[in-house]
């Protein structure tokens, strides 16, 4: 068996109903996983589920919104009783709202802070505990925390972002040493992904323009491209399998780590 096999494993990934969250949650289950997805958009979640389950996975949806400690104690204990176990939690979601450091508005620094932050730190914590020996999982198993390139490199308009993903970066070092010193046998890792023309991307493009830092969306695009050495933008696969092998044991010895897949852009 291939050691990026995840037959057997549980997975729940958040903000799984689109994009990213989509695209990492279909490789996971092509992986092998079972995989459970954890979202406030409904209809566009149990959409998700129904196509992994088309495909031939087995998948389910579950109502989960990640700033809500109690959403996340039922979201996990569901995802236990419907898979039966829980091996791999995947933080994908979070928002991004552009903004100019002198027009900050508090409102959405709060946002970004509550779901990018916070949520994140939930989600470790409720893996933690369903993983931990003494949990409901209780075999140890993956955390994948998803940052961006964003925390790596200075971007305009994009402070608030910027600094909510470097500290899904540090709680993601941070998480991995307290999993290993108290013998919770959870790996802890986050990916840097780079700009993905997902609905997220787009908007962040457009809003490039809207700020006035460039003269067009399509003019912002060029420059990240420009500053990508791989000459591209990425694709959502290029990050969905990053997370399925930080969740395998092909990264069995990789805990505290960020991967950067970002085509060179963030070196």
């Amino acid at each position: 068996m291939s050691v990026y096999d995840l037959t057997g494993r549980k997975a729940l990934v958040t903000g799984g109903a689109r994009g990213l969250g989509a695209g990492m949650a279909e490789a996971l289950a092509r992986a092998g996983a079972a995989v459970v997805i954890g979202d406030i958009q409904e209809e566009a979640g149990k959409a998700t589920a129904d196509a992994l389950r088309e495909s031939g996975a087995t998948a389910a949806f579950v109502s989960l919104d990640v700033t809500e400690d109690a959403s996340w104690e039922s979201a996990v204990s569901q995802t236990i009783d419907e898979l039966g176990g829980l091996d791999i939690v995947v933080n994908n979601a979070g928002v991004e709202i552009s903004g100019l450091v002198a027009d900050l508005d508090p409102a959405d620094v709060r946002r970004m802070l509550e779901v990018n932050v916070l949520g994140t730190a939930l989600g470790v914590k409720h893996a933690f505990r369903a993983m931990r020996p003494d949990g409901p999982a209780g075999n140890g198993g993956a955390v994948v925390n998803i940052s961006s390139v964003a925390a790596t490199i200075p971007f305009p308009g994009i402070a608030g972002y910027s600094a909510t993903k470097s500290a899904v970066d540090r709680l993601t070092r941070v998480a991995a040493l307290e999993s290993g010193k108290l013998g919770y046998g959870v790996r802890v890792n986050c990916v840097y992904p780079g700009l993905v023309p997902t609905e997220m991307g787009a908007k962040l493009a457009a809003d490039m323009e809207t700020l006035g830092l460039w003269p067009s969306a399509e003019a912002a695009v060029g420059d990240v491209i420009a500053l990508t050495p791989l000459g591209r933008l990425g694709e959502v696969a290029d990050m969905a399998d990053a997370v399925v092998f930080l969740a395998s044991d092909g990264a069995r010895f990789i805990t505290g780590a960020g991967l950067p897949v970002d085509g060179g852009m963030g070196m």
